[in-house]
């Protein structure tokens, strides 16, 4: 029996979407290691007749608070199913990207440059901004606080806070981090082009530092690479425990990398096949949660206008918490430094060199845009945190 009967224009529109993310991810490489899993997750969800798209969570209750068990799920339901409910709807992946991510991150660019880290933090802004937009636009705080992480620029956190607090959204949002993520070639040059002047965009880090040389540097940065991990997440999570399953399984991830051979396989093991199974089940299962019922509803629509916002006013924030601090001091940083105090590394760093360099073919300006695009990893983990607990 075939499945003609069964398409409708809804389905079609659904085919489109996720041909268009995955031409994004094989053709122009746009994050293929995440965008042609979910865009293959969309199709498998939106095959009439297939059953391969994630139900809603009512369905697998048997009352008094009690849940379908995992075999049940997958015999009535399916292997996607099976994989959502397991690894997606219990957070469980998310931090397992995490630890991967920690574990190719190298902190010694923001070591070396600490200044450099607070426009990490003041990129965050797109996140509260639209968090508080969305609530007066009439989305609840649950879905308003999933929809500002998106601004953080990165996915595996938009993913778990929308798990923890909005789950009936994950697919739209995931999609619109992914996507933006993705865009940053083009929306950084965008929001940079509007707002940093031609003088601004030829500030030399470099030159700057050979006239200002810091008064302090670091003698043993291997032992600050191992320490600073661990002190870290003590802080933290005192602070905001409630980032600890993220930002602690990116720094555990990170400290394995920096201890050296005794650790390295497991450094290796994290980067590798745990990171590359972790993120086939995670695309697929996330793009299997977007079924027309789910994505094809104004609420999308808003959650894919707010995302953009979000992302273009944490742009717009770093930088201009950088000429904000540049009308008092006499060591100028280059704008593009607070452009990448977002979570898309090392892409966003990549992106604002490139554009140095266009101006300057000698500003090499990545070392310090490092610094400012890692810390805006650890700001976005820390602003998950601080959502989840205040919601």
């Amino acid at each position: 029996m075939t499945a003609f009967g069964a398409i409708t224009y809804q389905t079609v529109i659904m085919w489109a979407i996720a041909f268009v993310l995955l031409y994004l991810g094989i053709k122009k490489k746009y994050e293929p290691l995440l965008l042609v899993p979910i865009g293959f997750g969309v199709l498998l969800a939106n095959f009439p007749g297939a059953q391969m798209g994630i139900v809603d969570a009512s369905l697998i209750e048997v009352g008094d608070g009690r849940y379908k068990n995992l075999f049940e799920i997958a015999h009535e339901y399916g292997i996607l199913n099976f994989l959502y409910f397991s690894l997606i709807k219990t957070g469980f992946l998310p931090p397992i990207i995490f630890m991967g991510v920690g574990a190719l991150t190298d902190f010694g660019p923001m070591l070396r440059n600490l200044r450099l880290a607070f426009f990490g933090a003041a990129a965050q802004i797109g996140i509260f901004t639209v968090l508080i937009g969305a609530i007066l636009l009439g989305f609840n705080m649950n879905e308003a606080a999933s929809l500002g992480i998106i601004g953080g620029a990165d996915g595996p956190t938009a993913i778990y806070t929308t798990i923890k607090l909005a789950p009936h959204l994950l697919g739209p949002i995931a999609i619109a981090a992914y996507s933006y993520m993705a865009l940053v070639p083009v929306i950084i040059p965008l929001i940079a082009n509007m707002f940093i002047s031609k003088k601004e965009f030829q500030i030399n880090m470099r030159e700057m530092d050979k006239k200002y040389p810091p008064k302090h540097q670091i003698k043993n940065m291997k032992a600050v690479k191992i320490i600073f991990p661990i002190a870290l997440g003590t802080v933290v999570a005192i602070f905001v425990p409630s980032s600890v399953p993220l930002l602690g399984m990116l720094l555990f991830g990170n400290l394995v990398k920096e201890i050296g051979t005794s650790t390295s396989r497991l450094a290796e093991a994290a980067t590798g096949p745990i990171m590359n199974t972790a993120t086939i089940f995670l695309g697929l299962a996330v793009g299997a949660t977007m079924t027309a019922e789910v994505f094809l509803t104004g609420k999308t629509i808003g959650i894919i206008v707010g995302g953009f916002i979000a992302f273009a006013l944490s742009v717009t924030g770093g930088i201009f918490a950088v000429k904000t601090y540049n009308l008092f001091v006499t060591k100028k940083i280059n704008p593009l430094v607070g452009a990448t105090g977002l979570s898309a590394v090392p892409m966003a760093s990549r992106v604002a060199n490139e554009m140095a360099l266009k101006h300057n073919p000698a500003n090499h300006i990545l070392q310090y845009c490092m610094a400012s695009n890692i810390s805006g990893v650890i700001g976005s983990a820390v602003a998950a945190g601080i959502l989840i607990s205040l919601v």
